[in-house]
């Protein structure tokens, strides 16, 4: 029924946990799109972003009283779980990218844990993920960051999460999210700068003949 879709998350989650097949068919339509598309940018994987849509829900039936409004939004607690499930399957399935961590970067939690938690480099902006022309590109770029630069960067700046609900799912401070995704940003710079400053005519032919 049509009221039934404007139901809030509370309240379909209470009828989950009363065994409710349709409240919980109306979760899943609400918020797989979301669960699957970090799981996909952070495994790379079509197939095991399904795999772990799936598991984040079945897990969801098995713990659906779990959730607590206090501490984050329900798409918050569902990313949650789909963190916890990807990084299983990192420690498990060859088909996923390995996580490098990036010598001499390692500043997160002391910037976090100085200052007023501003750095001048929080200026970067986003990458603009809108540009078809370089979807594809960007993905890669995304998909090759360390692990902890790529939570943030998938989180902020593609799930659009405030960095109070990023911190929430990655359990740390708001100031490390807050560097993680400066730096996310400026690798992803760095790995598309080709894309904004094409190469002269000359120095591509040049390239080509390497």
């Amino acid at each position: 029924m049509f009221w039934a879709k404007e139901q809030s998350d509370d309240d379909l989650l209470r009828r989950v946990v009363a065994d409710d097949e349709e409240a919980f068919a109306l979760l899943y339509r609400r918020w797989q799109g979301p669960v699957y598309r970090f799981a996909r940018h952070m495994s790379g994987s079509a197939v095991v972003a399904e795999d772990v849509t799936q598991e984040v829900f079945i897990v969801l039936i098995g713990q659906s009283n779990r959730f607590d409004p206090a501490l984050g939004t329900f798409c918050g607690y569902l990313l949650g779980i789909a963190r916890n499930q990807v990084r299983r399957r990192f420690e498990t399935d060859r088909v996923l990218v390995p996580l490098p961590e990036t010598e001499g970067f390692d500043q997160d939690t002391r910037n976090a844990k100085g200052g007023n938690g501003h750095h001048p480099a929080m200026m970067i902006a986003p990458i603009d993920f809108s540009r078809t022309d370089t979807i594809t590109s960007v993905r890669k770029a995304v998909l090759s960051l360390p692990e902890r630069y790529r939570e943030a960067v998938v989180l902020c700046d593609l799930q659009e999460m405030t960095y109070e609900e990023a911190a929430a799912i990655v359990g740390c401070a708001v100031g490390t999210v807050r560097s993680r995704l400066h730096r996310g940003r400026t690798l992803l710079a760095a790995k598309l700068r080709n894309l904004r400053t094409p190469q002269p005519k000359s120095v591509a032919r040049e390239s080509e003949k390497l």
